[in-house]
């Protein structure tokens, strides 16, 4: 027993742990039906009789493409069912939530995306016949947007905020416009220990890869995306005059963005950085990057119908959540011939 909680606390000291939300406050409905095991019926009142409705949602979630992919999947499940499907992430909170209103909504979802219905939340909460989801990711969900289908899924039914369009179109046309852009994804931080995750690209490799690149294709920009503030120095020390960033982006060399709070509207702030630099990936004339859910919603967008793109596959980490932590790094270290990294 002494033995099991010794283990049990270091696992707890060196993994990656999920991000508490900002507020621990929970309201009756959180209470009543967070914790749900699977899909289910319930009746909140007389209200829309003919209706079926479906709560899509996902507390605390994850990355903001992550939840993407879950709300993704129960779209399909309510679309299935004849539902008229709702992302609810007020009254189920996720990490990206604020104590205030974002754009006259608590509903985190909404910060980011068009909702499904205009019917109001409060009406489908007084409504006869109402699914709510579990927050569990289920085996059949697809967990990639890498089929056509997937990715056709993707552009046809998530639904970006104009204002967030708009954004995009100003940054490109300012930085792209007439412009061969080199698109790169580094990610950093918590990927290089993440259990069964892709194994990141080094700063190696990274280089060798955009070389290899403008070698033969001569690009007048580099647009970088990376929350690892030392990636960022090493790039701009490298390809300072050809690298672009979008510099309001929050980076650390921790993996602490979700357990500091240095500006105001932070987690709001964390979600709209990682939805306008996956759009301007996507915008790119070529890109290069490792599975991710970033990378993957940059290509399912296809706003470059034209864009090369270059995959930097290192395998996954191991599954094991201990050896997880070194894995990357004892890899990263080894010759090639002895199982390092190429």
């Amino acid at each position: 027993m002494f033995l099991a909680n010794i283990k049990k606390k270091i696992k707890k000291k060196i993994t990656i742990q999920t991000p508490s939300l900002l507020s621990s406050e929970k309201n009756n409905i959180f209470n009543k039906y967070n914790n749900v095991k699977s899909t289910s019926l319930f009746s909140f009142g007389e209200k829309n009789p003919d209706k079926f409705f479906y709560i899509i949602k996902i507390t605390p979630g994850a990355g903001l493409f992550s939840n993407v992919l879950f709300v993704l999947n129960h779209l399909k499940l309510a679309k299935k069912k004849s539902c008229i499907p709702f992302v609810d992430m007020q009254n189920f909170s996720t990490i990206y939530n604020e104590a205030e209103k974002i754009h006259n909504t608590f509903n985190a979802w909404e910060y980011f995306f068009e909702n499904y219905t205009t019917i109001n939340i409060n009406e489908i909460y007084q409504s006869k016949n109402v699914y709510i989801s579990s927050n569990l990711f289920q085996k059949e969900f697809f967990t990639d947007t890498n089929t056509d289908d997937l990715r056709q899924y993707f552009r046809d039914n998530l639904k970006i905020k104009k204002r967030y369009k708009k954004i995009v179109d100003f940054f490109s046309e300012k930085y792209f416009k007439n412009k061969k852009v080199l698109g790169v994804h580094f990610r950093g931080t918590s990927y290089k220990r993440s259990p069964g995750h892709p194994l990141p690209a080094t700063k190696k490799q990274i280089l060798k890869k955009i070389n290899q690149l403008q070698e033969n294709n001569h690009y007048d920009k580099i647009f970088f995306v990376t929350e690892e503030e030392n990636y960022k120095k090493f790039l701009v020390s490298n390809l300072s005059a050809k690298s672009l960033f979008l510099e309001s982006s929050f980076r650390s060399d921790k993996n602490d963005a979700f357990e500091i709070y240095p500006r105001r509207l932070h987690r709001f702030k964390l979600g709209r950085e990682a939805l306008l630099e996956t759009m301007l990936l996507s915008k790119c004339d070529a890109l290069i990057y490792i599975t991710s859910n970033i990378s993957s919603s940059a290509i399912a967008w296809n706003l470059n119908t034209t864009q090369k793109r270059v995959k930097i596959d290192n395998g996954l980490n191991s599954n094991n959540v201990f050896l997880a932590q070194i894995f990357w790094y004892i890899k990263k270290r080894l010759p090639e011939f002895l199982g390092g990294f190429r």
